[in-house]
């Protein structure tokens, strides 16, 4: 297997929780896609709050007016949250399957091909549990609480599911309209099912029903139960990712998203390759964008889908145009691959180069590096302490076979960070960084002071210092047994 490094990264202005301030062959789905393994706002509870915010989405020319009508809640805060992270939709149950082509390029053809694969029931074990169940199993073995809030239907393939978010301890919120799903066929309440295709390359393709819907596959789903909305209330982080409008509508979307303000819960948001089609989709689901963009307290974002948003190539540049954008966006978070990642804020920068890897499979990486993310942002950790610890997980979790029940264990992540072998090049940052004009104050994680990155305004964190912390952190949770094996 050769070598590969990940990324993952952070920074924090202190988060406040409760009351506060607080390929063109799958163009038509980014779903289905091929990737190659290189590859707070403080709300008066006696008050009404509006504002009008216009978003541009410049590399699309979208233009989209966004009216926040915060309202009163129906629920007491308490000022103390009972779980660490939920997470929005995207339960669904992959399929992994090595095959020796992947999918054809014509919409007619692969959607044959998907049914030709759905009549034969695939063995057990082949099934893992995907979508947002990476993140939140990520996060549940870094000691985190979690939630999943979702359709989970009532057949095998949501048991499967059900089962295997108990055993990490995680709670599942089913989204459902007990009276819509009395009078709608069995089919539309199905658990989703994600073919993950494996062709001889190592190279990957996803499909699943969504991909051939104009409709989301639970367009049934048109208001919050009060369970949900008592759920996302009682939790600090609501993540939510651009697959989540391949399942939910996107006014319900951007309902949850405003009740999640409402009750001062913050919000993660990593638009993935979902975001390039959901600029120039329905004015629904542009709306939907728009506020997620505007609203979230953190961004996730690669360096190319941070250009397909604001049309700048510059990922600082892109990063910065975000995060002036925001209305309560605090943290910018550029992921770059093998090189490394950066956190921008309000008030400074923070880079991190990745960690060294054997790498197996990348499919999970991305979820686990939110999941540490969350973890250092809900715990209020140093930004270059909080990217540190989440390339180390995403790293760890490249080192195995899928995602689900294989993402990265906390004695995986522990094992890593001791060896500290960073992928340092001097030569890809300091070209970067010269790029960036403005006299940022800017942290790198480097492996000694005497590091070559060139730049009057750099502090250095060095990493033999910032692990040690971390480990600090770490290893008192393992210690309490927290998902050693």
């Amino acid at each position: 297997m050769h070598q590969q490094t990940l990324i993952l990264n952070p920074q924090s202005p202190t988060p406040n929780y409760g009351l506060c301030n607080s390929s063109p062959l799958f163009f038509q789905n980014p779903r289905l896609r091929i990737s190659h393994l290189n590859t707070n706002c403080y709300t008066r509870l006696n008050h009404t709050i509006r504002t009008c915010v216009p978003v541009n989405c410049k590399s699309y020319g979208v233009e989209v007016s966004v009216s926040e009508h915060r309202r009163r809640s129906s629920y007491k805060f308490s000022g103390e949250k009972e779980f660490d992270v939920a997470t929005l939709g995207n339960l669904c149950v992959d399929v992994v399957l090595n095959v020796p082509n992947l999918p054809p390029s014509s919409f007619d053809e692969r959607k044959d091909y998907m049914e030709q694969l759905s009549k034969s029931p695939p063995d057990k074990k082949y099934w893992e549990a995907g979508g947002n169940c990476n993140m939140a199993i990520a996060a549940a073995r870094l000691g985190l609480r979690c939630i999943v809030i979702g359709h989970v239907g009532d057949e095998i393939y949501g048991q499967f599911l059900l089962d295997v978010l108990h055993d990490e301890g995680i709670n599942v919120i089913k989204m459902r309209d007990e009276e819509d799903i009395m009078n709608r066929s069995s089919s539309a309440y199905e658990t989703l099912l994600c073919w993950v295709l494996v062709d001889p390359l190592q190279r990957h393709g996803f499909c699943s029903r969504a991909d051939f819907s104009k409709e989301p596959a639970f367009a049934w789903m048109s208001k919050l139960s009060d369970e949900v909305k008592m759920n996302i209330q009682n939790s600090k982080v609501l993540f939510c990712n651009g697959y989540g409008f391949d399942e939910l509508p996107a006014n319900l979307i951007a309902s949850v998203l405003e009740y999640a303000v409402e009750v001062g819960t913050s919000i993660f948001f990593d638009p993935g390759p979902k975001g390039k089609s959901l600029a120039v989709g329905t004015p629904e689901e542009q709306e939907a964008l728009a506020k997620l963009l505007r609203l979230s307290d953190v961004l996730l974002l690669t360096s190319e889908e941070a250009e397909s948003l604001t049309g700048l190539g510059n990922p600082i540049a892109a990063g910065k145009e975000l995060l002036s954008n925001g209305l309560r966006t605090k943290w910018v978070i550029i992921k770059m691959g093998s090189k490394g990642s950066i956190l921008i804020t309000r008030s400074g920068i923070s880079c991190a180069p990745s960690f060294k890897v054997n790498v197996m499979d990348t499919v999970g990486c991305g979820d686990s590096f939110v999941a540490a993310i969350a973890f250092g942002y809900i715990h209020n950790m140093p930004l270059v302490h909080t990217l540190t610890i989440a390339n180390a997980v995403g790293a760890a979790t490249a080192t195995g076979c899928g995602a689900g029940r294989n993402v990265a264990n906390l004695q995986k992540v522990v094992e890593l960070m001791k060896e500290s072998n960073l992928n340092e090049d001097d030569h890809f940052w300091n070209t970067l960084l010269d790029e960036n004009s403005s006299k940022d104050d800017i942290t790198f994680l480097a492996k000694t002071t005497a590091n070559r990155i060139k730049n009057g305004f750099f502090k250095h964190e060095t990493l033999q210092k910032v692990v040690s912390e971390v480990l600090h952190k770490l290893e008192v949770r393992l210690a309490d047994g927290i998902f050693s094996s």
